[in-house]
C-alpha cells in the first residue's frame, strides 16, 4: 500500500509539474531571447502601445533629409556638411545639394554620418554627446516637408505594430517668437514676466500664431494621409497609428523666448486636441539650460496654476556624474515633478544623485509619474548602459516605465530595437515588456475616450498575437 501511495503521489507531482511548466507565448519568448534575430522578429510582431518620447526632427533618417534637399533645391555648406536654405540669390557660393551629391557617394556618406550616429566612435575631445547634439544644426528642410516627416515616422511605427505616437515638435519659435521677444526684460518672477510678454507684441500676436500653427498642422496631416494612402485600398501601416504632438520650447534660448513659446504651447493645447502636452528640449547640461532651470520650472508651475492644468512631460535628470558639477545633479527631477507639475519624466538618468531620492521615488510611484526610458540615447549621449542605468532602481520603487526611442533617425534605431535592448541588457521578461507596452497608452496624454479605444485595440492585438503560440 505504501509503495502504491508513493507511485500515486509521484505521478500526481509529475502531472502538476508538467501543467505548471511555461507554455504559450512566454515559453516561446524564453526559448528565443538569446537569439538576437529571432528575438527581433518576435518583438517586431509584438503589439506595442506607443512611443511617448519621440522628437520629430530626430526621428527622420538622414537619407530623407538628403532626398528632400535634393528635390527642393536646398544648398550644401560643404565645409560644415550642413544643408542650408537658399537666399535671394539662390545658393550663392554654395552648391545645391543635388549637384554636389551627383555621383559622389563619399560625400553622401559623410552627410549621413554628420546627420546621425552611424559608424560613430568617440574620440579624444569629441563624445557621443557632442556628435548627437551637433546633428540638429546640420539638418534642414522646407516647412512644406512637415507632413512628409510625420508620414515617415508614423509609417515606421505602423510597420512595428505601434498604435500611438506623441511627437515633440517646435512651431513658430525661430521664425516669429524668438525675434519678437529676444530682448524682452525678464525679472525671474514668473507672474511679472508673464505680464511683460502678454502686454507686448507677443501677446498681441498670440491669437494669430496659434491660428497659423493649427492651419500648418491641418496641412501636414493631410499631406501625411496623402503620402500614406490613408482611406484608400492601398493604405500603408502608418495610417493606423494615432498621432499627437507635444510643443517643445528650446531651453537654451533666452529666458523670454522659452517662456513665450511655452505660453504659445499652452494656448495651442487649449484650442487644438492634436497638441496634448509640452516639453523642454536641448541639452540639459548646457550653460543657459542650467542657469535658467529654476526659472523654467517656475514658469511652468505658474502657467499650470493660473491658466489651467496642461499635460507636462520634461527632460529632467538627463545628466550624469562628471558631465556637470555635482550640485546640478541634486534637484532637477524634484523640481520637474513638484514645481512644474510634470506627469512624465524623460530619461531621469541621475535619480540616485538627487537629494532625498528615496522620497522622490516614493512620490513618483504613489503619483504614477512615468519615466520614459531611452536606452540607446542614454548610452550614446551619457555613456549609461547595462547595470549603470537606473532602470532597476525605478522598477524596485514601483515607478511606472515605458520604452521609447528619443531620436530614432539620429540614433538609426526603432522602438523594436529598444525592446530587444531591454531584454539583452536588463533581462526583461515577456510580461514586463507587455506591461510597458500598455503603459505607453495608460500614460499617454491623449483624451480619455481615445485612450480607452486604443487600449481596447491593444487588447485585441495581444489576443491575436498570443493565439499564434
Amino acid at each position: 500500500m505504501r509503495k502504491l501511495l508513493v507511485i500515486a503521489f509521484g505521478a500526481l507531482f509529475a502531472a502538476c509539474t508538467q501543467n505548471t511548466a511555461p507554455t504559450g507565448v512566454s515559453a516561446k519568448f524564453d526559448s528565443i531571447k538569446d537569439s538576437e534575430i529571432e528575438l527581433r522578429a518576435f518583438l517586431q510582431d509584438m503589439p506595442k502601445g506607443g512611443d511617448l518620447h519621440n522628437h520629430l526632427f530626430g526621428a527622420v533618417y538622414a537619407e530623407s533629409w538628403i532626398k528632400w534637399a535634393e528635390a527642393d533645391g536646398m544648398c550644401l555648406d560643404k565645409p560644415n556638411l550642413s544643408i542650408r536654405f537658399p537666399g535671394e540669390n539662390g545658393c550663392g557660393n554654395m552648391p545645391d545639394v543635388k549637384t554636389a551629391l551627383a555621383g559622389n557617394q563619399d560625400l553622401r556618406n559623410d552627410l549621413i554620418e554628420r546627420f546621425s550616429l552611424r559608424d560613430f566612435v568617440p574620440y579624444a575631445g569629441w563624445s557621443g554627446h557632442d556628435q548627437f547634439f551637433r546633428t540638429f544644426g546640420s539638418m534642414a528642410a522646407l516647412p512644406s516637408r512637415f507632413g512628409d516627416m510625420v508620414a515617415e515616422t508614423a509609417n515606421l511605427a505602423g510597420e512595428q505594430n505601434i498604435l500611438y505616437l506623441e511627437l515633440m515638435h517646435t512651431m513658430e519659435l525661430f521664425e516669429t517668437i524668438l525675434p519678437m521677444v529676444a530682448n524682452a526684460p525678464m525679472t525671474g518672477d514668473a507672474a511679472k514676466d508673464y505680464e511683460t510678454l502678454m502686454s507686448g507684441k507677443f501677446g498681441a500676436a498670440l491669437p494669430d500664431l496659434v491660428t497659423r500653427a493649427r492651419r500648418d498642422i491641418d496641412t501636414a496631416m493631410a499631406r501625411k494621409d496623402e503620402l500614406l494612402g490613408c482611406g484608400t485600398d492601398n493604405a500603408k501601416p502608418g495610417c493606423d497609428v494615432e498621432v499627437r504632438f507635444q510643443n517643445q520650447p528650446v531651453r537654451t534660448l533666452p529666458l523670454a523666448a522659452v517662456y513665450a513659446h511655452t505660453i504659445f504651447g499652452w494656448e495651442l493645447m487649449a484650442q487644438d486636441e492634436r497638441f496634448v502636452g509640452t516639453n523642454l528640449v536641448a541639452p540639459e547640461d548646457d550653460f543657459i539650460a542650467l542657469r535658467d532651470y529654476d526659472d523654467h520650472m517656475e514658469q511652468l508651475g505658474y502657467l499650470y496654476e493660473t491658466l489651467g492644468p496642461r499635460n507636462i512631460s520634461l527632460h529632467a535628470g538627463e545628466l550624469w556624474l562628471g558631465l556637470v558639477h555635482p550640485d546640478e545633479l541634486r534637484d532637477h527631477i524634484h523640481q520637474a515633478v513638484h514645481i512644474a507639475r510634470a506627469k512624465r519624466i524623460g530619461h531621469g538618468s541621475d535619480i540616485i544623485f538627487e537629494a532625498g531620492y528615496k522620497d522622490l521615488l516614493k512620490y513618483m510611484a504613489d503619483n504614477k509619474i512615468l519615466v520614459e526610458i531611452n536606452l540607446t540615447s542614454s548610452d550614446a549621449i551619457l555613456g549609461i548602459t547595462g547595470d549603470k542605468h537606473p532602470l532597476k532602481i525605478y522598477q524596485a520603487a514601483g515607478v511606472p516605465l515605458s520604452l521609447s526611442t528619443d531620436d530614432e533617425g539620429v540614433a538609426r534605431i526603432d522602438l523594436t530595437h529598444e525592446y530587444v535592448r531591454g531584454v539583452q541588457e536588463h533581462n526583461f521578461s515577456y510580461a514586463e515588456l507587455k506591461a510597458m507596452s500598455y503603459n505607453a497608452l495608460r500614460y499617454a496624454f491623449v483624451d480619455e475616450q481615445t485612450k480607452a479605444e486604443l487600449i481596447k485595440k491593444l487588447d485585441e492585438k495581444f489576443a491575436e498575437f498570443e493565439r499564434e503560440f
